[in-house]
């Protein structure tokens, strides 16, 4: 009896000293475990060079797909301004604009300058998506967000590479996943899903990074693929960056809408 007692002391004596593994508990040390690989990750992109960066000008190359299939391309230049601004130049002659101000797009040729329907054109909507999940909102913004939950969801393999899947949830129920390479803490895919608001159909876009390089202390990928419903999609190549340029405000400024349908 006395044997019984002295197991049953010791077995209530160890259940107090032992951490919780209650659902309270795995919550809490999944959520320290995801953060941890984000911190990590955001570490290795450039840490507070990547978290206070403002501008970028990019020169480069876009490829377009339709069903895997090419739609041809151009080479381009982007002159980006945090957090919404935008500036795409497309031809050797840098003759077709495109300018982004926040969800309000203007396109400008040779005819002058017109305010697009976005919601007409599905290109112009999945633009607009790709930066609302943008990898740089989601860090730089979701992140300080009240209400936001990271969730760790284990070890995978990502385009041949080991990674770890974390996704990033904010108190909108918009959630983007990240694959994060294992061994150089670089992301390697981006995923989020949509729901059609017409149709209901559900969407998924992914965006695969890779052959980064390091130009002013941030991290870059020279190489990015998206996917849409597992189809490629569009192709961006980097072939010259530059961060932190102090860009012109005229670079950004709404121009004269001036477009003429009958010009030639």
């Amino acid at each position: 009896m006395r044997i019984l007692i002295a197991f049953l002391l010791w077995t209530s004596l160890a259940a107090q000293q032992t951490p919780s593994t209650g659902p309270g508990g795995e919550a809490a040390s999944n959520q320290k475990k995801a953060r941890a690989l984000i911190d990590q990750m955001i570490n290795t992109l450039g840490g507070q060079a990547y978290l206070t960066l403002q501008d970028s000008h990019i020169e480069g190359r876009t490829g377009r797909f339709y069903h895997g299939t090419s739609e041809g391309g151009s080479v381009y230049q982007r002159y980006w301004q945090w957090p919404d601004k935008e500036r795409l130049e497309y031809t050797k002659a840098r003759d077709i604009v495109e300018l982004i101000i926040g969800d309000n797009w203007y396109e400008t040729t040779f005819r002058g300058t017109r305010a697009e329907n976005t919601e007409k054109d599905p290109d112009m909507q999945r633009y607009l998506l790709r930066r609302h999940y943008a990898l740089e909102i989601v860090l730089r913004q979701w992140l300080n967000e009240p209400g936001t939950a990271l969730f760790y969801e284990g070890p995978t393999l990502a385009e041949n590479h080991s990674a770890e899947r974390v996704t990033v949830m904010n108190a909108r129920n918009e959630s983007v996943t990240l694959l994060i390479d294992s061994d150089n803490h670089l992301p390697v895919k981006k995923t989020f899903i949509i729901r059609d608001p017409k149709t209901r159909d559900r969407d998924e876009i992914d965006e695969v990074y890779d052959n980064w390089k390091k130009i002013n202390g941030i991290n870059t990928p020279y190489n990015t693929l998206v996917t849409y419903n597992g189809e490629l999609y569009r192709q961006y190549y980097v072939n010259t960056v530059a961060y932190n340029s102090h860009l012109q405000d005229s670079l950004f400024a709404l121009p004269a809408l001036n477009f003429n349908p009958a010009k030639k």
